[in-house]
């Protein structure tokens, strides 16, 4: 010991070899673990890959059917088994049937779509309605790259366009070859649907646990925004789609177009698949250009020009009441998760960007008040307690111990 001017006492340093040996960093140590558990998750991964995408799919199809699931219970006197059983022939019935029998119908209906665009190629198309000349800026332009075309003959058309028809017609008839690897994708989603309606209040339970494991409340919080926005962009996607499939629809059996029950069974299928009626709807557009019904046409066109703006209109309302998040931030991660991810990537673009938006708003929050709460609170003198670095080192190893 020894004492100060005014006579106060010095304890001696800490002796850092009396701190257990238990409360010490092992970096070895820590780095073979952190390595051991990422090659044990790699690995676990690798090995679930092939089941990976039926796995995030069933989710996403469960979790936006979930209030669906509870009223079928609800009404099947609360037996979740019938219940189950009623969710999945409905997948079923909705998902595979309906894919299986266009994909067969594009293989053998392949010839005649090249027969049809042949001749709708080597057709002389009718003249340009005045009204579209007329059109500010690109009315001109229109006008002129159609007198190029309609003055061209057939054959010089055929031969340019008929290339392209072919390599079309090649990869729908590729594409509908996979016909059996998706088939094994549908009944691996719709399997592991049925287990996690059967199984989704346990499921829940642990991923909620893991969630406030890893970050605490916030985590939960995220895990349920996250659900939202599932929910939100399924309710916002198909109910558009659905809603553009039957204005279509409507247009073409008014227009007379051939097959409108059909055309409007692909419409549904291309606006879930985010590409939205725009080329059936402006396919018959040019069909009744070219077979000479104008009026029709023109009446076509602006049916089709206020159907494909449904996008823009009715699917951000309808996603924007089904999540308690940023109208922005849910758009840009339907976008961008889309051309990332592909078409699963609707649901997990805007459940990325709200687990990311979550977490850092309650690390802003938490900053902001400790902030606060330090700025309100004059800091008090060290006493000689306080002074003793005994106490550090032992407040210091203390924070380190699990």
């Amino acid at each position: 010991m020894s004492r100060t001017a005014r006579g106060d006492e010095v304890g001696r340093p800490p002796d850092l070899e009396a701190v257990p040996s238990s409360l010490t960093w092992d970096l070895t140590r820590i780095l073979l673990a952190v390595v051991g558990i990422g090659g044990l998750i790699a690995a676990s991964v690798w090995v679930l890959r092939p089941f990976l995408p039926a796995v995030v799919w069933a989710t996403m199809i469960v979790v936006a059917t979930w209030p669906t699931l509870r009223a079928v219970e609800a009404w099947l006197w609360g037996r979740r088994g019938l219940a189950v059983a009623v969710m999945t022939l409905v997948m079923l019935a909705v998902l595979a049937a309906p894919l299986t029998l266009g994909a067969i119908a594009i293989i053998d209906r392949a010839d005649d779509v090249v027969a049809w665009s042949r001749s709708v190629i080597s057709r002389p198309l009718p003249a340009l309605p005045a009204w579209v000349t007329s059109l500010p800026i690109v009315g001109k332009t229109i006008a002129v790259e159609w007198t190029k075309i309609a003055s061209a003959p057939s054959e010089q058309v055929a031969a340019r366009l008929g290339p392209h028809v072919r390599d079309l017609v090649r990869w729908l008839i590729a594409e509908a070859g996979n016909i059996g690897s998706l088939l094994v994708q549908f009944l691996l989603t719709v399997a592991v649907s049925g287990v996690l309606y059967a199984r989704g209040e346990a499921v829940a339970g642990g991923v909620l646990a893991f969630a406030e494991r890893l970050a605490g409340n916030h985590g939960v919080r995220a895990v349920l925004l996250s659900a939202d926005a599932i929910r939100a962009v399924a309710l916002g996607v198909v109910v558009t789609a659905v809603v553009q499939a039957v204005v279509g629809g409507i247009g073409l059996a008014v227009t007379g177009v051939p097959h409108p029950a059909l055309l409007t069974s692909v419409m549904l299928v291309l606006g879930i698949a985010q590409i939205g009626p725009g080329p059936v709807l402006f396919g018959s557009v040019i069909w009744l250009y070219v077979d000479g019904q104008s009026l029709w046409g023109t009446v076509m066109l602006l049916w089709a020009l206020v159907t494909t703006s449904f996008d823009n209109i009715l699917r951000p309302v309808l996603i924007k009441r089904g999540a308690d998040l940023p109208l922005l931030l849910i758009l840009a991660g339907v976008i961008g998760g889309l051309l990332a991810f592909g078409l699963v990537g609707l649901f997990i673009g805007p459940v990325i960007l709200a687990v990311a938006y979550t977490l850092l708003v309650a690390w802003v929050t938490a900053g902001d008040s400790l902030g606060r709460l330090s700025s309100s609170a004059p800091l008090a003198p060290l006493t000689t307690t306080q002074r003793d670095p005994r106490h550090s080192v032992r407040d210091a190893a203390r924070s380190f111990t699990p």
